[in-house]
């Protein structure tokens, strides 16, 4: 009988684990299945400039896995058993449950809504494709009104930066407001923080800081010191939430709900499952945790893709890098922000701005769309068969 793998979303990490497993394994002792509840690959880092109208390219999947012998299920995940070694998926069809033997668990984040009234109800976020799309149809009915529209995003995360600068931009005929908890870019070197708000001033974004949101309403935002902000659109970039899923199934999870990982990305409570991108509470070799990104989805998802391969063919796991080396922020099309940390994740004093920095954004996202769209380039074409031997004797190889 095959040893079935089964990896759950089919974003940076878990696509890219998929791939290469099916390049390194052999098709004669394992079957990879990738569920996912939506059909393309989705461009999670493009997604504010898709819902400010831009066209933004989405691989499907089945063609991103041609030739692989990957089996893709597009359903949604509904629960995941780890003692009976199955999960649970929702589609047209009604669903079912797919047993594994071993489980790549990669489903990503959601918007986090923190408790605030009315997020659910009245607010547009860009943490996926249909959320993201929903934005750019209410920004386009705003656009065709003969009165001007208010834009308002809440949050001055990396997001909400990148969200309120690029509709500044493509729709020059909006109104946009940023609402930030504390100093805008606070986490920034402090020219990168001049820089941004020289960005934001030629942008005509008006900043609110220092102002935390306590509700959010159809066409306002209510702020804890009183204020109500007046807003046509709403979009709340205030951070993100995993799935409670993990939570649910037994998992060890930290309180947020991320599974908690050693350091080859495999949970600790179960041994056949592993986690990857932002659901994996990862410690990078800074001994912090790895923050939710892209960057962090590569990491995770390249150790437990050395991790899941190794440990199945009997051969030494390597550690591969567990890094975090700075933020990459687009401000529009034409300028942007690459400000690098240092071991502790604080901002390192120099940083490169304006077009230098949009034109590295820029590279960074199309070589992640080719990497992910071509998972198997590059790697060794000899396939290796599953090992016979005890899982304790591959725990002795790892590096």
């Amino acid at each position: 009988m095959k040893h079935r793998i089964v990896v759950l979303g089919a974003g940076y990490a878990g696509a890219y684990v998929a791939g290469t497993l099916a390049r390194r394994l052999s098709p004669a002792g394992t079957e990879i299945t990738v569920v996912n509840a939506e059909p393309d690959f989705v461009q999670r880092l493009r997604l504010h400039q898709l819902a400010a109208g831009r066209e933004i390219e989405a691989p499907q999947l089945a063609d991103v896995f041609v030739g692989t012998g990957i089996r893709l299920r597009l359903a949604r995940v509904t629960a995941v058993d780890p003692e009976r070694q199955v999960v649970a998926v929702a589609d047209a069809e009604g669903g079912g449950e797919l047993g594994y033997d071993t489980l790549l668990y990669a489903l990503g984040s959601h918007a986090a809504d923190h408790g605030v009234p009315g997020v659910a109800e009245h607010a547009f976020d860009v943490s996926s494709r249909p959320a993201a799309l929903r934005l750019r149809e209410r920004l386009d009915s705003l656009s065709r009104r003969d009165e001007d529209g208010s834009v308002l995003v809440v949050g001055d995360g990396l997001t909400g930066i990148e969200t309120a600068t690029e509709i500044a931009e493509s729709r020059p005929g909006l109104s946009v407001a940023l609402v930030a908890r504390g100093e805008l870019g606070a986490p920034l070197s402090a020219g990168a923080r001049r820089h941004l708000r020289r960005a934001f001033d030629r942008l005509g974004i008006t900043v609110l800081e220092h102002t935390s949101v306590k509700a959010v309403e159809a066409t306002r935002v209510l702020c804890t010191d009183g204020i109500a902000l007046a807003s046509d659109a709403n979009v709340w970039t205030a951070g993100f939430a995993v799935s409670s899923i993990a939570a649910t199934s037994g998992l060890e999870v930290t309180e947020n709900g991320r599974i908690v990982v050693d350091r080859t990305m495999r949970s600790v409570s179960h041994p056949n499952v592993y986690a990857a991108g932002d659901s994996a509470y990862a410690i990078g070799d800074n001994g912090r945790p790895l923050p939710m990104s892209c960057a962090s989805a590569g990491y995770t998802g390249m150790q437990a893709t050395s991790a899941i391969a190794g440990r199945l063919t009997g051969r030494k796991i390597p550690n591969t890098k567990l890094e975090y080396l700075g933020n990459h922020i687009s401000l529009g099309r034409r300028d942007g922000i690459l400000q690098m940390v240092d071991g502790q994740g604080q901002a390192k004093p120099k940083y490169v701005g304006g077009r230098k920095a949009a034109r590295i954004k820029a590279g960074i996202l199309k070589m992640s769309l080719w990497t992910t769209s071509h998972p198997t380039f590059g790697l060794p074409k000899r396939k290796h068969h599953l090992a016979a031997v005890p899982d304790a004797a591959a725990e002795r190889m790892v590096a």
